[in-house]
């Protein structure tokens, strides 16, 4: 009511109520409050208190840790690690005696790759190939996770680089023991040694320095030594004693995750517990599966998939995101139910968020409308009026030119990939971003599979480009496209892919204008002509550098400061009117502006105007 304890008390002066009685805070009657509003003149309404039913959580969670007496041993998890072009494909293949290497765009690994191999002592292990490059650091977290062993891959002429650190680091965050393979060791420039020192400052101590990091000097290319690595890294695994309870539920963690033309959503995943059969139910973050096929690496199908082994999964409703846990359900309905309460989850979650910005902005909005009304305040309401209206008059609409320019420095962009980390990686790229003063950076929509005609369509709509990263766009799509204006950008490395973004948001900077010096010239003399019966002064100049050309600009130069900027009405050699003087001669020239006094030692320039192509200041650090 916005009424003080006093007038309450006054409201219930004359009635049976002891109102000495009353403190502050004492409890009133329904009664009693109704009087206190009856006489305040306002009306009263009832409302209950609405209970908020609390919906039970019907989330899907790991088991318990298995009784250890059912744990059966299990082979390894190994990922490899290491900077941009130290060789873990090229290794990789060696192990496993296939190319993947020469598939590769651009010679970088942009994907996480699962590989099972088989070594000739009939151990397996199962290897995870991991980007080197810098925009990849989720994927190499994701690897680090998962795995039992990291081996680093060092190269020996390089060194320890930007990418072997942070994977030390990723290896570090996850607690899992290291193995160095020093590769390139046939070079003739290759140091291991230096390699290993590198590494003390790191926290990574070999053995021979007293530590326990097995050191193996490898090389890829040449195959030297690549079985000394797999026995060092099969003695680490049996140190380890890894163990995994095959039975029950399973239990795993996508690796990767993409969209197939004719399988839908396939992801790659490993096993962490249980075996995976044919048409079990999954549930990974907000989709499930039931499963219609399993592969292995080399496309193969199989029928079960048991603990540490890498498997292509189909039959998934959703694509689930790389990283997510995969856990089994018993039945369609339960998978359905886990889905929902995650998504219920994530939208209260969403709605706290919301409700604190909301909050906010009503604040503000309070503050500037008590603003507004303090302005008015004391002002008869005709006067309020009209201050209203001139302030509504120079609140104009944007004009189309201005609008224009409003959307040149904006850049919309539609992003799709091949697999969800690649995504994943292009927008952590442009979380980088850093240059909104300049040009701004919206992300329109981004999701995993080929351009589609809805992808054109938006791209269309917010007037953006679309980028596809590994994807392709049919022919229909991209005349459809070339029809409505919009620009598809296809690219299969990714670090072209950000260059050709700065380019784009280089093109939407406006031009910067550079003047350009054609000639100089220094004034000797000053001496008037008559022209009708008007005065005019000319000076005597002498071209010490380039030429002077009269449609071209000219600015006066005096003690350093640009005096005039401005025209020539007359250039003159001798007595004949020219158009251009070359250094060494003299001339006579008269400026468009009477005011100027010109006097001996000024100097005076001829320039042109350049348009410079504006560069984006934004550099996402590769």
């Amino acid at each position: 009511m916005e009424k003080d304890i006093d007038y309450i008390y006054e409201a219930l002066m004359n009635t049976t109520i002891d109102i000495d009685s009353l403190e502050a805070d004492s409890c009133l009657d329904e009664v009693w409050i109704k009087e206190v509003i009856k006489k305040a003149g306002m009306k009263l309404k009832w409302s209950k208190l609405k209970q908020d039913k609390v919906k039970e959580n019907k989330d899907a969670v790991r088991r318990p840790p298995a009784d250890p007496a059912l744990l059966t041993p299990r082979s390894p998890v190994v990922t490899i690690m290491g900077h941009v072009d130290h060789g873990k494909t090229t290794l990789l293949d060696k192990l496993r005696k296939t190319q993947v290497a020469a598939m590769e765009a651009g010679g970088i690994t942009q994907h996480i790759g699962a590989f099972l191999v088989s070594l000739p002592s009939g151990e397996k292990i199962t290897f995870l190939d991991t980007p080197g490059h810098a925009a990849f650091s989720a994927m190499r977290a994701r690897g680090a996770q998962v795995t039992d062993i990291v081996i680093l891959v060092v190269a020996a002429d390089d060194g320890v680089m930007k990418q072997t650190v942070e994977s030390i680091q990723h290896a570090k965050d996850a607690q899992v023991p290291i193995v160095l393979a020093i590769n390139k060791c046939d070079k003739a420039e290759a140091d291991p040694e230096k390699v290993k020192k590198e590494l003390l400052a790191y926290d990574v101590v070999c053995e021979d320095y007293g530590g326990d990091v097995q050191a193996v000097h490898v090389s890829a290319l040449t195959g030297d030594n690549l079985m000394a690595l797999a026995e060092a890294t099969i003695t680490l695994a049996e140190i380890l004693e890894l163990k995994a309870d095959p039975t029950g539920p399973v239990e795993g963690t996508v690796i990767e995750s993409f969209t197939d033309k004719g399988r839908g959503p396939v992801t790659t995943a490993i096993i962490q517990r249980g075996t995976l059969r044919k048409g079990s139910i999954l549930v990974a973050g907000k989709s499930w599966a039931k499963v219609r096929s399993m592969f292995d690496e080399n496309g193969k199908t199989i029928n079960e998939a048991y603990p540490s082994m890498p498997v292509g999964i189909i039959g998934w409703r959703d694509l689930p995101s790389a990283g997510d846990e995969i856990l089994e359900v018993e039945s369609e309905p339960r998978a359905r139910e886990v889905v929902d309460w995650r998504k219920y989850e994530q939208e209260q979650e969403k709605n706290k968020e919301d409700l604190t910005v909301l909050e906010e902005k009503r604040k503000e909005h309070q503050e500037a409308h008590r603003k507004a009304r303090e302005k008015y305040g004391t002002l008869h309401w005709k006067e309020r009026s009209y201050i209203k209206y001139q302030e509504k008059k120079e609140q104009k609409f944007l004009k189309p030119k201005e609008k224009a320019e409003r959307d040149s420095n904006m850049l919309p962009l539609v992003i799709k990939g091949d697999v969800d980390g690649s995504v994943e990686a292009i927008l952590n790229i442009m979380d980088t971003y850093d240059a909104s003063h300049e040009c701004e950076l919206e992300l329109v929509h981004f999701g995993v599979g080929d351009i589609s005609e809805n992808d054109v369509n938006l791209a269309e709509a917010f007037h953006g480009v679309i980028y596809g990263f590994n994807v392709n766009a049919s022919s229909a799509i991209q005349q459809s496209a070339a029809k409505k204006g919009v620009k598809i950008k296809l690219h299969n490395i990714i670090y072209r892919l950000v260059e050709d973004l700065q380019g784009e948001l280089s093109s939407r900077l406006p031009c910067t204008v550079e003047e350009h010096t054609v000639g100089e010239a220094s004034v000797l003399a000053i001496f008037s002509i008559t022209e009708g019966k008007k005065k005019i002064p000319v000076a005597g100049c002498r071209v010490q550098k380039g030429q002077l050309e009269k449609p071209k600009k000219f600015k006066l130069i005096r003690n350093g400061h640009v005096v005039w900027k401005g025209s020539l009405t007359s250039l003159k050699h001798h007595k004949d009117d020219v158009s251009v003087i070359k250094t060494g001669m003299d001339c006579g020239l008269s400026l468009d502006e009477e005011k100027i006094e010109l006097k001996v030692g000024d100097e005076i320039v001829c320039y042109e105007d350049k348009e410079v192509l504006a560069k984006t200041s934004w550099d996402p650090g590769f």
